[in-house]
């Protein structure tokens, strides 16, 4: 209910952990921008600490390690980060770096909202991860995905995680299973490119960016549609349909896999899972631990990230013309699709690439409310985007490099784009 349920509120739809994000914002609002600025700035510190003394309390705990010893790019990026919201906190350096079109778009009206999001969703995932309820359904969601996406059952606990978390889960969740033999080459790259989806809750901060929260159910409606369909067609073109189907060590899929045992049906052997996994949950103890463990990763984690990598973005769109070139091919189909301002809304096709929120950010200045919606749906179901989902591919097992993930990012605009455009004219 809190992740799903719609309900109306302030004469709008939304869901429950959304309205209590909101509220943290609100209650906050005079000092959210400085927790930001504090949290990105001791991360950079953290991660050069840990880089440069590899200190034994970080290094020896595996959570900590993980989540200050990163490579050497996402410890340039975080290091980034922290001199971007520096300079913009205070209002001193570079204008491009931080004009009310970059860095102070981002520290002011990007990061307090994914820390309120993020402070609630990571807090109340386990509630969802840890009971059963992704083992019940993905048992049962085997007659679907392995006819309809030539994928096994479990795949479907990815996406609903994804769905309902974050994306970054479906992908750990993905590569581990792929060590694990549970998945093949060929359909740990397809789950990781298709199925880590963007969350609810990160689809809200998108619809919320281009003023458009009033139309949340259709526009999540049409990210679940155009997502069906590219998770159909993409997986059958190149890069993805090249890929082998074998396992991590190189043996062949086995048949019979995902046979129901003999005395259950699928109902029954899927309620036998979700049983084994709710009574192996731990106590509230351990899913408080599980909850906050899930915070600080998204914090800590992903707010320099889109800090540093966004403002970066955002000074190439504002004051170079790059993601104008590189958009300017997709004019010609937008014109096709009749989309209102195509010109402007070309430029943010290709800049998705960079990080889903821009093409939201860059499309707010649009006047089209129907040119926003599907900027702002497309920029969701494109999926690969290098400051988060396409770095953790990369940096995963999962059997794909940067080149691959580009093709499919391509591919996937390609495929979404017709489907976004054709329900906008039903609903504008």
């Amino acid at each position: 209910m809190l992740f799903m349920m719609p309900i109306s509120y302030n004469d709008a739809l939304t869901i429950p952990i959304a309205i209590i994000s909101k509220g943290l914002q609100s209650l906050l609002s005079d000092v959210l921008v400085g927790v930001v600025t504090a949290i990105v700035v001791f991360t950079a510190a953290a991660t050069l600490i840990t880089k440069a003394l590899k200190p034994k309390f970080i290094v020896e705990q595996h959570f900590l390690n993980s989540l200050f010893n990163v490579s050497p790019i996402w410890a340039i990026v975080r290091i980034l980060g922290a001199i971007f919201i520096v300079l913009t906190y205070f209002g001193f350096g570079p204008e491009a770096i931080r004009s009310g079109g970059t860095g102070a778009l981002v520290l002011n009206d990007l990061l307090p909202v994914l820390f309120s999001v993020f402070l609630f969703a990571g807090m109340l995932l386990p509630l969802l991860l840890n009971f059963g309820l992704l083992e019940l359904l993905g048992t049962m969601l085997t007659k679907v995905m392995r006819p309809v996406f030539n994928l096994p059952g479990r795949s479907a606990i990815d996406c609903m995680a994804s769905w309902l978390g974050d994306g970054s889960v479906g992908i750990l969740m993905t590569s581990k299973q792929y060590e694990a033999r549970f998945y093949t080459q060929r359909e740990a790259a397809v789950i990781g490119t298709t199925f880590s989806a963007v969350s609810i809750t990160f689809s809200l901060v998108v619809i919320s960016q281009v003023q458009l929260e009033h139309l949340f159910v259709p526009f999540y409606l049409t990210v679940c549609l155009a997502g069906f369909v590219a998770a159909i067609v993409v997986p059958k073109l190149p890069p993805l349909s090249w890929k082998k189907d074998v396992y991590v060590d190189e043996t062949p899929r086995h048949a019979d896999d995902e046979v129901v045992p003999a005395g259950f049906n699928v109902f029954s052997w899927g309620m036998h899972q979700a049983l084994n996994k709710a009574s192996n949950a731990g106590g509230i103890k351990h899913t408080l631990v599980d909850g906050v463990k899930n915070v600080i990763d998204m914090i800590f984690g992903v707010i320099p990230v889109v800090m540093g990598i966004g403002t970066i973005a955002l000074m190439i769109a504002e004051f170079t013309p790059i993601f104008e070139y590189l958009g300017m091919p997709f004019i010609p189909l937008l014109e096709l699709l009749q989309v209102p301002e195509a010109a402007a809304a070309s430029k943010t096709i290709m800049v998705g690439f960079a990080d889903m929120f821009i093409p939201a950010i860059l499309a707010s200045s649009i006047e089209s409310d129907m040119t926003r919606f599907i900027i702002a749906t497309l920029s969701v179901t494109q999926l690969i985007y290098m400051s988060e989902v396409g770095a953790l591919l990369i940096g995963s097992k999962i059997p794909v490099n940067f080149l691959e993930l580009f093709v499919v990012f391509i591919l996937r605009t390609l495929v979404t784009l017709p489907v976004i455009a054709g329900v906008a004219h039903l609903i504008f």
